[in-house]
């Protein structure tokens, strides 16, 4: 008898079709088309959809697709089949036969085809069809810096020619781009109605149709019937499982927790540790999860003024904090007490994490405070001085507060400034008008979790987010070099050694990553924290949120219990 072949997915019981999910969004959505960009603001990637995505059949244990950098090794194609290197800069994508727009106007089912890849691309970078000129909000990202040419070569080929030869680079920033902006739009909605602001023109390729929008309330999707997709762990079964999917907008974390207690939202995250741990008490039937945060706690301080153009002055500032101490204290033991630098310790066979640190780099991010006080007395602070930090909101106040006390130990008083999130883009993002440091929640210069090119930009001249005004001419050359290589390896090598060379230079002062939490009903399947499939990162709801399900059974057995 032949041995029955056991997949890692077995164990998780056979989908379920039918159901409602409900998943929560901080912020009101005011924008419906590709054309823009922003995650808090936008849903589009429900209805819409992208070239590539995450391999569905990838255990968890291997790849969990919990940050944002997604290796190409474990992207596969979604509208395309696939694709390959025609040469150095030439990538060709296939695209899936008998792909058909939703039955709704002016598409009404019409076959998904190359023309269309090229439009939207066309459209976004200004590279024809009547497109000159490239929408302003991404002028500045490394697509449109690279991106030739789109052209069609048949009906189902899509040739793109860029600039770069760096082979991960195509395929996650550019062919594989897990961005809103990689969401493909109908061209005959944009020739009818313009740019696609309102939720009635809504529409795409997708699994989901958006059938009601309340504007600050909520936006409800029902099935499309007639979707091309299948499960690839189960081939058989046409996509998406769910007959409906809530969006609700709920801007206050202490409503959304009420509403996943009592049932009514399937998954919740994003959450604190306070609010964590609260929540793993009174609902221990709740199934919690968690990922790194999208880039570690900083401070970043003014490279370019003194005193922290004094390279001795930023190692005292790192080496008065007692890092292990915090993560025991504030964090409660729930992340590793390490530094980091550019590229997170997460992403596993890249960068230049903190085990392979040699012991004399390690030494200079350890607890020392005398050690510190030796620094700013050999650069001129016998007496220490006063510098202050300006954060933005007052989600950090109190982990800033710790700060103050370790600098204050080694002679350093550092008053906090808070400013609301407006304000503080405004004042240090926009004009630069801070001279000491700055700080701002969930978006630190240190161990980030994207494509790895995006590291190498970090402190660049004139990016947006270089706070700490870094112009150093060896930074420079990673990026240029890094465009222009032909293999994986050779650009791993070019991370790795950017990573060192931040590491070395303390442009800013690394705290440790912290993990987001949060948690699913029980009844929800196939959600684990992927990065890119719920609200904080939704890149990817079309593919997911198709494939997750509702144990239908479990939830009125719970439901009756209750």
């Amino acid at each position: 008898m032949e041995k029955k072949t056991q997949n890692w997915w077995d164990k998780l019981g056979k989908p379920q079709y039918g159901g409602e999910m409900t998943i929560r969004i901080h912020t009101d959505i005011n924008i419906f088309d590709p054309y823009y960009t922003g995650h808090h603001f936008q849903v589009y990637s429900t209805w819409t959809e992208q070239l590539f995505a995450d391999d569905w059949t990838t255990d968890p244990d291997v790849y969990g697709y919990k940050i944002g950098f997604h290796p190409s090794q474990f992207v596969k194609g979604f509208l395309a089949e696939g694709g390959e290197f025609q040469d150095a800069t030439t990538y060709v994508v296939h695209l899936r036969k008998g792909i058909h727009w939703q039955n709704r106007p002016p598409v009404n089912g019409r076959e998904f085809t190359a023309d269309d890849v090229v439009f939207h691309y066309h459209r976004l970078y200004g590279l024809g069809s009547g497109f000159i000129k490239p929408v302003p909000a991404h002028t500045s990202d490394s697509i449109y810096k690279n991106l030739v040419s789109v052209t069609a070569a048949d009906r189902y080929t899509v040739i793109f020619k860029w600039k770069s030869s760096n082979p991960e680079f195509v395929m996650e920033t550019l062919v594989g781009n897990h961005g809103p902006t990689a969401c493909i739009e109908a061209s005959e909605a944009v020739e009818k109605w313009g740019v696609l602001n309102d939720w009635h023109y809504a529409v795409g390729t997708g699994p989901f149709i958006l059938q009601d929008f309340m504007p600050g309330k909520s936006a409800t999707f029902v099935r499309n019937p007639d979707y091309w997709g299948h499960d690839e762990r189960y081939p058989q079964n046409q996509l998406p499982y769910v007959d409906k999917l809530n969006i609700l907008i709920i801007p206050e974390d202490a409503e959304a927790v009420e509403l996943l207690r009592a049932g009514k939202l399937d998954v919740l995250e994003g959450l604190s540790l306070p609010q964590t741990l609260d929540i793993g008490k009174t609902n221990p039937e709740l199934v919690r999860f968690s990922r790194p945060r999208v880039s570690c706690d900083t401070l970043d301080p003014r490279n370019d003024v003194p005193p922290f153009n004094d390279i001795r002055v930023r190692k005292a500032l790192q080496l008065a904090i007692d890092l292990p101490a915090i993560v025991k204290t504030y964090y409660g033991g729930t992340v590793d007490p390490y530094p980091q630098s550019l590229t997170t310790s997460a992403m596993k066979g890249w960068g230049f994490p903190y085990e392979e640190w040699p012991r004399e780099l390690k030494a200079e991010y350890a607890y020392n405070p005398e050690a510190a006080k030796q620094l700013l007395a050999d650069a001129g602070y016998h007496h220490g001085f006063k510098t202050h930090i300006v954060t933005e909101g007052t989600q950090n106040l109190a982990l800033l507060q710790i700060i103050k006390g370790y600098f204050s130990a080694v002679g350093i008083e550092m008053e906090i400034r808070p400013m609301d999130s407006e304000a503080w883009v405004a004042f240090c993002r926009t004009s630069r008008k801070y001279d000491q440091m700055v700080n701002r929640h969930g978006a630190g210069a240190l161990g980030m979790v994207s494509e790895p090119l995006n590291h190498l930009e970090r402190f660049r001249a004139g990016f947006p987010a270089n706070y700490s005004m870094v112009n150093d001419p060896v930074f420079e050359s990673f990026y240029n070099r890094a465009l222009s290589v032909t293999g994986i390896d050779e650009f791993k090598q070019i991370v790795r050694n950017a990573n060192e060379y931040v590491a070395r230079q303390h442009f800013a002062i690394s705290l440790v990553q912290p993990n987001l939490f949060g948690f699913t009903q029980p009844w929800l399947k196939g959600y684990s924290g992927q990065f890119g499939a719920q609200t904080n990162h939704n890149e990817l709801l079309s593919f997911y949120l198709s494939r997750f399900w509702i144990d239908g059974d479990l939830k009125k057995s719970i439901a009756h219990q209750g």
